[in-house]
């Protein structure tokens, strides 16, 4: 619970009135009173259950990026970046043509060809055609019993990478049978970010309405906007990305993860470090290699360094292996801090909004009651979105 207003400047005469509204999701019920505070229900992140499409890529990928390389000082360094890059598996809902490095064309619906890349028209005929399914995975190993399901009061769903109308919320809300009353929220575009700005949504959410339960659904196919160019620096920003999707359940009830409080941090003059931009070939992407420098020193200068000592759980964005190493160093974090999130980076890649919420899955597994974390993601901006929380 949380305190939210005290109630000492209240005469022993005075009384509070609360008055009871009902909608047709919940019945509000007043806050705690305890100890002289008003104390407002606390959110907690219940459970978390994760999916990636059945094909690894990573291989093929690094084959079929150097060949699209035609500068051989270009292709030597490519090699050597993938060499560095720390990830084993990525996965995709293309099937590449095992061996060959390129996609074949039946499974791959002839999509990237050298120089005839598929414009966004089509790369959003294929989100529209994959994403539910992937969705569809997430979500059903999230396993909500029947009385979970009644108890869905809001849909909250992050993706950055598609869009269509009736989207991913229309089509959760279809495959779960849920009241087609419940409120459906999409957030959009923001990035890899996005999971902590929903987690944030949903504790208002659950902190303004105790019955409320929110199920939140973060999915991206980021290979679906791989680009041609003879760009070094764009072609090594997507080496990291891959396919991935969570589903997770967040209600009042004390079980998993306590959402304690969250904050934003904005590095000053990096607006251009990281863009993410439709065009007319698909979604355009620029991440600099000044990033993890950025982000490093950022987090060296936070509130975060006075406070890192009580917190025992790191559950960081696997950005890339530079980002987890900038972290590790600006915030001065021993070295196996940040293991889980090196697991998922080397098991998965960069999954966008998706890929924090591996690591928590993990983290969820395994940690003790009463050890508190922080989480946190980066994106456009240059901006850090962090979480604190605590195991129950």
């Amino acid at each position: 619970m949380e305190p939210v207003l005290s109630g000492s400047r209240l005469s022993p005469g005075d009384t509070f009135k609360i008055q009871l509204f009902k909608d047709a999701h919940a019945t509000y019920r007043p806050a705690n009173r305890a100890k002289g505070f008003l104390r407002m229900t606390t959110a907690h992140l219940n459970r978390i259950a994760t999916a990636v499409p059945e094909h690894d890529v990573h291989d093929a990928f690094a084959a079929f990026a150097e060949n699209m390389l035609a500068d051989p000082r270009l292709r030597a360094v490519f090699r050597r970046m993938v060499s560095r890059a720390e990830i084993a598996h990525r996965y995709s809902f293309f099937d590449p043509q095992k061996g060959s490095g390129q996609f074949s064309a039946h499974d791959a619906h002839d999509f990237y060809r050298p120089g005839n890349f598929p414009g966004t028209a089509r790369r959003m005929e294929l989100f529209e055609q994959s994403a539910p399914v992937l969705m569809r995975q997430a979500v059903d190993r999230l396993a909500l019993n029947q009385q979970e399901r009644a108890g869905i009061t809001h849909v909250l769903v992050t993706c950055c990478t598609g869009l269509y109308a009736p989207g991913l919320d229309f089509e959760i809300v279809d495959h779960l049978g849920l009241s087609p009353g419940v409120e459906r929220t999409m957030i959009g575009f923001m990035g890899c970010f996005a999971a902590i700005n929903a987690l944030k949504l949903a504790r208002h959410i659950v902190r303004s309405d105790p019955k409320a339960g929110v199920l939140m659904v973060n999915l991206e196919l980021c290979t679906l906007h791989f680009q041609e160019t003879q760009e070094l620096e764009q072609v090594l920003s997507f080496l990291v990305f891959a396919d991935g999707a969570a589903a997770s359940l967040i209600t009042a009830d004390e079980r998993g993860f306590a959402l304690d409080s969250f904050n934003a941090v904005m590095v000053p003059g990096t607006r251009e470090l990281i863009t993410w931009k439709i065009r007319g070939l698909g979604f355009d992407m620029l991440l600099s290699g000044q990033v993890p420098g950025e982000l490093g020193r950022a987090l060296h200068e936070c509130g975060l360094m006075s406070e890192r000592d009580g917190i025992d759980l790191w559950a960081v964005h696997p950005g890339g292996r530079s980002i987890l190493d900038a972290v590790e160093r600006g915030l001065e974090l021993p070295p196996d801090a940040l293991a889980a999130s090196r697991e998922v980076l080397s098991s998965f890649g960069n999954m966008s909004s998706a890929t924090v919420m591996f690591v928590l899955q993990r983290m969820m597994q395994q940690a003790r009651p009463g050890q508190r974390g922080c989480a946190m993601s980066f994106g456009p901006g240059l901006t850090a979105e962090t979480m604190r929380f605590r195991a129950v």
